[in-house]
């Protein structure tokens, strides 16, 4: 059984939003517009940080994306009342949209902030409503959601690979964010593969985890940046 990951090299991401686009195609995740975002009303499974490093006038904006770390030792999952928010055998942290009744306690709990409270039914006008992946499901209001890894993908590969009488080969589940990053910045796979590039790359110098310090086991690795030297 696979445990997979991602490995983000933050310098290599430019901070061009690809992945955050990528995600709302094949996520069916709703456009809240401008109005709605002054208020707060994001609704985003990945979101770029921006952070400023240097001291005036030599100052350099850097980027992080962040997502669901999909942690091993998840906040976010004991607190359910409903047990809507799981640990599956491949790391992933699963949600069952039809079990959750958007209690938010899961992210109140969660430290990364990367849940999202559906809090509106949004409609999708024709001929927009073609654009939606089959896939995936529409969530109705009420319910939380977040970055699944693009389970669905995984789920498609599996399947092939089983009737075909072989292991998924490392590579050829790519996650849409992974898939639409203009830098491979991104790469996804099993961390448990000692060959796989995600496993290659966790395996840095460079590598380290948000928040590491509270214990929570992110299956999220990022590759900090070379040290830049000011002009």
């Amino acid at each position: 059984m696979a445990k997979w990951g991602m490995v983000i090299d933050l310098d290599r991401c430019t901070g061009c939003e690809a992945c955050v686009i990528a995600c709302h195609a094949e996520n069916n995740l709703p456009i809240v517009g401008e109005e709605e975002s002054a208020k707060g009303r994001q609704h985003n499974w990945i979101r770029i940080e921006r952070y400023w490093e240097g001291e005036y006038p030599h100052i350099r904006a850097r980027f992080i994306p962040v997502l669901c770390q999909q942690c091993d030792h998840a906040p976010c999952e004991p607190v359910c009342p409903v047990y809507a928010t799981y640990h599956n055998p491949e790391g992933l942290n699963a949600q069952v949209y039809n079990r959750c009744i958007g209690t938010r306690f899961c992210a109140n709990n969660c430290p990364y902030t990367v849940r999202v409270f559906n809090w509106f039914d949004h409609q999708w006008e024709r001929p927009l409503d073609e654009q939606l992946n089959p896939d995936v499901s529409i969530r109705t209001r009420g319910m939380m959601e977040k970055c699944t890894f693009c389970v669905q993908r995984i789920r498609r590969a599996r399947h092939q690979a089983e009737d075909e009488g072989r292991d998924i080969r490392d590579g050829e589940v790519q996650p849409a964010c992974v898939q639409s990053c203009p830098t491979e910045a991104m790469v996804f796979g099993d961390l448990d593969d000692p060959d796989s590039r995600a496993s290659q790359r966790a395996r840095s110098r460079r590598a380290f985890r948000l928040l590491e310090e509270l214990g929570t086991e992110p299956s999220v690795i990022y590759l900090k940046e070379d040290e830049w030297v000011e002009p």
